[in-house]
């Protein structure tokens, strides 16, 4: 049986909520396929390559993961690439209504993968993308919320602000 599931994101940037929920999930999973969406909606901090490239960083630990950026909707990419299934985190009770419409969509578009939504640990349940691009911009400490590597790019990216 094909036992392969995609973790879609934007990942702008990855943080330690979404590493948590990929680690869980390569333990479920013969193979986790992290698919970086470009996003053209939202005006990404870091390119589409930039976050590709920090994804492999942060996850390089992992060996049961493929990662690729793509622009196509998510339930092509997941069959081009064989899925049987979408991990999507659910981290509030407010992200419930979105992933619930999201799943039934894709569900319309493809009806071979399921979605699959994963809560993150209580010491990640509040922690975003957003925020910890607005904390850092404003010279806050992100060390708890994201990796090493992308603390030193949001460094650079927003200067050596401090508060």
């Amino acid at each position: 049986m094909n036992n392969r599931v995609v973790f879609p994101g934007t990942f702008d940037p990855i943080t330690n909520g979404h590493r948590d929920l990929i680690e869980r999930a390569t333990r479920m999973f013969e193979l986790v396929i992290v698919a970086v969406a470009e996003n053209k909606r939202k005006t990404p901090l870091f390119s589409l390559e930039e976050r590709v490239s920090m994804v492999r960083d942060v996850l390089s630990h992992l060996n049961n993961i493929e990662i690729f950026g793509f622009n196509n909707l998510l339930m092509d990419f997941a069959r081009q690439k064989n899925a049987r299934a979408i991990i999507r985190g659910l981290r509030v009770v407010s992200d419930f209504e979105y992933e619930f419409q999201l799943a039934n969509m894709n569900r319309r578009l493809n009806t071979e993968v399921e979605t699959l939504l994963l809560i993150p640990s209580e010491q990640y349940a509040f922690v975003s993308s957003s925020l910890v691009k607005e904390v850092s911009a404003l010279g806050g400490n992100v060390s708890s919320f994201v990796h090493e590597t992308v603390e030193n790019l949001l460094r650079m990216r927003f200067g050596e602000r401090t508060s």
